[in-house]
């Protein structure tokens, strides 16, 4: 500081002199060089948030047991506890305590704040992981004895009763029922449900605001409420119960769930792209067909999948709207017609274990005919924004070769026709090789870029 002070009464004090002002120019730039290259007092060393270090486990490992040896000596010897959720809870409890605290030896507190917040997410996704985990196995077990006869899946119920053994009857029928509706469901919701997320994104107004309250509003509709509504259309207009009723009383279901995902799916669309498309003279229908809906594919595509999800589990609609039947309805529009979560409910309340049993069986089968759903929609749609397949690649390097060819016969003098009938000769793909090799005019000859017809008849 002292010589900072020094220098400065070291400078030159002429005011109105321009070589004396040069020379305060350059005193004060090194100044500022010099205050720029001191380090900053205090810095923070880096850190490492992205790798799992050997003395991270070692503490996990180590508070984990810790943990478990307290709680069971509070359990079983300090404290009158009792109860499986308690000793859960105390345990994972004393488990953050303990690794914040040996976290805290070695690091300083925002090191021990990002250890502590990784743990706890890293125990809330085990958590969910195990719940579905949990679900899955209990579920396959519990309906793995009906899931090892053939007849459970290439039957119906309708020669099979509550006593009868389980190598009689099956879900067939329900399959095909639950196909059917969610089949129009699908028909029904997709078009509505993209083109009102397209409405609401694209034309924002006081109407669009006010359908987006009430597709928010529709979310946590009960699906009793919609199948109690198309139940009162049924018997207003005098109808009968069937799987196209509760298909529409699916799409009731579907429908919100599908607006809102889309809706903001597409409003994470770059503006720019969008911007770009109209700066080039394209429509607002076609700026959201060409660049907005390719964008946002693999987001819409995860929006039906939740849709299907929320309407292929259905019961209480399907119940009300198509009643429940023992044998094959492949007709939409006439009599009864079941599903698969109508067909779980009506064997798991039977009191004969070979109907609960069915019934387990048949849930599994909801749940692989629902993850071979999601591929199937995955695989048509999962692709993101210029990913091409395999035939799309071949048509792009198709399209850019004759593109090419185009190119390179017009600085050649061919007219069109004689251009058509090149490619059009039998042996095209050898004279386009010729002339892909062929040097252009203002390289070859002079006769030879006079006369463009004798490449023809090369």
């Amino acid at each position: 500081m002292t010589g900072l002070l020094n220098r400065t009464e070291a400078a030159p004090q002429h005011g109105d002199d321009p070589q004396s002002e040069l020379e305060v120019a350059a005193v004060k730039s090194t100044w500022t060089r010099e205050a720029n290259a001191l380090p900053p007092a205090g810095a923070e060393p880096r850190r490492s948030t992205a790798t799992i270090r050997v003395v991270d486990v070692i503490r996990l490992i180590g508070s984990a047991s810790a943990a478990i040896g307290l709680t069971s000596w509070l359990y079983f010897f300090a404290l009158p506890l009792e109860g499986e959720l308690g000793f859960t809870l105390i345990s994972y409890g004393l488990f953050l305590l303990l690794f914040g605290t040996l976290t805290a030896f070695d690091e300083n507190r925002p090191t021990v704040r990002d250890r502590l917040a990784s743990v706890v997410m890293h125990s809330l996704a085990f958590l969910l992981l195990l719940a579905l985990f949990s679900v899955v196995v209990y579920t396959v077990g519990r309906g793995l004895e009906p899931l090892g006869f053939l007849n459970f899946f290439t039957q119906d119920m309708s020669n099979a009763g509550p006593l009868d053994d389980l190598d009689r009857g099956g879900i067939l029928h329900a399959v095909v029922g639950t196909l059917i509706m969610i089949t129009i469901a699908l028909i029904l919701t997709i078009p509505l449900g993209i083109l009102t997320a397209i409405f609401l994104t694209e034309y924002p107004s006081r109407f669009a605001r006010f359908v987006r309250t009430i597709v928010e509003a529709m979310t946590a509709l009960p699906s009793i409420v919609a199948g109690l509504f198309v139940y009162a259309i049924i018997v207003q207009f005098g109808l009968t119960r069937s799987g196209f009723a509760a298909a529409c009383a699916i799409t009731v279901m579907m429908l919100p769930i599908v607006v809102r995902s889309a809706d903001v799916v597409l409003r994470l669309v770059p503006g720019n792209l969008k911007e770009a498309a109209r700066a080039l003279g394209a429509s607002t229908w076609r700026t959201v067909w060409t660049v907005t809906m390719p964008t946002a594919r693999s987001g819409l595509t995860t929006a039906v999948i939740l849709g299907t999800a929320r309407g292929i589990g259905e019961t209480s609609p399907v119940l009300l709207t198509a009643g429940a039947t023992t044998f094959f309805n492949f007709n939409p529009f006439s009599g009864p017609m079941t599903s698969l979560p109508l067909t779980t409910f009506t064997f798991v309340k039977s009191p004969e274990l070979n109907f609960i049993a069915r019934g387990f069986g048949t849930a599994a089968v909801l749940m692989v005919l629902v993850v071979v759903l999601f591929l199937i929609a995955r695989a048509i749609g999962g692709r993101g924004p210029g990913q091409l397949s395999a035939r799309q690649q071949r048509a792009r390097t198709r399209a850019s070769r004759d593109d090419d060819y185009r190119f390179r016969a017009r600085d050649l003098g061919l007219t069109g026709s004689k251009q058509l009938a090149l490619s059009s000769a039998p042996n095209s793909a050898n004279r386009r090789a010729r002339l892909w090799q062929r040097p252009a005019p203002s390289e070859s000859r002079p006769e030879d870029a006079a006369s463009p017809i004798a490449y023809e008849k090369d």
